[in-house]
């Protein structure tokens, strides 16, 4: 165990390079969406059985706790923004810990939706939203690294969690395996967030090269975005179109990646794939996620961030292409496991990085956060809608077709963004 534990936290100094920064916060990233995002999945058939539930009534709970994630997202971020992100991911250790031991004595639907809203709350100060604002004001020019850092632990959470926890519920049961998660939150992530972040940066950039040091960072042309001459100014002076089209494409590519991902298995099993490719091919994206992000890690020095950016936000469409025209017979589903797997892998880089590259470094955490609730509807209502495409005639040729369209609304989104950046560029000085 970590020295630290046993030390006051005052004595302990925290690493100041991003790397083994970033390795450090991906810790309590791992146990936090191990713990809620991919805990529910677990939950749903032992609590329908004891509360006598149906399946829309234990769903609902999930997507009031993500519409609740979206609803104090705004908040978070403007805290981060100002420089208190240890009080933020420390208090919301404590806090989702809090909602697990409520968990434990939940006997009705109304308390089971009451501690869902309070674990979405808790999963707003303490998942990616904040982790990465927090890195991006701290190591300015090198907080896509450190973003690409925390999603490599971050990216296991299903690997990890889905088979402890269901190992720890078949042994003990839901209500013990709470008490134990309660535990992860208060003796690994609290005592980490206490740590780590016991200092914050200044709240904006001290200088106008401080304000935006991403292409120089990334190997681009020394050329600041016309949001550069405007990083001192208010927030809301960057609510402008490179704002809303980002707000447009990550709204769209989080509604498929939920979509696909709730309706993955009976899509496989619609399709007459064996049973084993229907196991094969929800666990192979995983894994091809995690390497998406290690090839980006590798590679990242060596790329032009801005092309990466445009050929990342084509993986999935191209995907999607190939399982609409072609279908999932084995040797086309394993090519769009891989499209698909890397795309939505490198995807959380791209959307984690691209308020700061195209709109506000300064104001990253607040700007991200206004966009929780949208980001939170979109993930809450796609597996309705792709439920409500689907026809017994059919199966989910409608749904499919309606996945591609949206991708290639999001990929032409992202595109405009970068156009409105260069365009807006300021001539390199001389």
């Amino acid at each position: 165990m970590p020295r630290f534990f046993f030390l006051p936290m005052r004595l302990t100094q925290p690493p100041q390079h991003f790397q083994r920064f970033s390795a450090w916060l991906s810790l309590p990233q791992l146990i936090s969406w191990g713990s809620v995002f991919y805990l529910f999945g677990l939950l749903m058939q032992p609590l329908e059985a004891e509360l006598g539930l149906g399946r829309a009534q234990s769903s609902l709970a999930f997507s009031l706790c993500l519409l609740a994630e979206g609803a104090g997202s705004w908040l978070v971020g403007r805290w981060i923004d100002q420089g208190r992100e240890r009080l933020v991911m420390a208090t919301g250790s404590v806090w989702v810990a809090l909602g697990f031991v409520a968990h434990t004595q939940v006997h009705s639907l109304a308390a089971l939706y009451a501690v869902w809203v309070w674990l979405g709350l808790g999963a707003a100060a303490t998942l990616y939203n904040p982790a990465f604002a927090l890195v991006t004001r701290r190591f300015p020019h090198d907080f896509r690294r450190a973003i690409i850092t925390i999603t490599f632990l971050g990216g296991l959470a299903s690997t990890v969690f889905i088979p402890l926890n269901s190992w720890w519920i078949a042994l003990w049961g839901w209500r013990d395996t709470l008490w134990l998660l309660a535990a992860l939150q208060l003796l690994v992530c609290l005592p980490v967030h206490l740590w780590l972040l016991q200092s914050s940066p200044p709240q904006y950039p001290q200088t106008a090269h401080d304000a935006q040091p991403v292409q120089q960072a990334q190997g681009s042309p020394a050329q600041p975005s016309h949001a550069s001459h405007t990083e001192h100014s208010h927030w809301r002076a960057h609510l402008r179109w490179p704002f809303w089209l980002l707000a447009a494409y990550m709204v769209l590519m989080v509604s498929i990646t939920t979509g696909l991902a709730a309706h993955m298995v009976p899509l496989l099993r619609e399709s007459g794939l064996p049973d084993h490719w229907v196991v094969l091919i929800p666990a192979a994206i995983g894994l091809f996620q995690v390497l998406g992000r290690i090839v980006l890690f590798v590679m990242e020095r060596q790329w032009d961030v801005h092309q990466a950016n445009r050929w990342i936000s084509a993986l999935i469409p191209v995907g999607l292409v190939l399982l609409v025209l072609v279908g999932l017979h084995p040797v086309p589903a394993l090519l769009f496991v891989l499209l698909y797997g890397m795309g939505n892998g490198m995807t959380t880089i791209v959307k984690g990085t691209a308020m700061a590259l195209y709109v506000s470094r300064t104001h990253v955490g607040v700007l991200n956060g206004l966009l929780g609730l949208p980001v939170a509807a979109g993930r809450a209502l796609a597996p309705l809608s792709l439920g409500l495409l689907w026809t017994p005639s059919v199966g989910y040729r409608y749904a499919l077709w309606w996945l591609l369209l949206a991708s290639l609304l999001g990929m032409a989104a992202l595109w405009g963004v970068q156009r409105m950046a260069q365009t807006h560029a300021a001539p390199t000085p001389r």
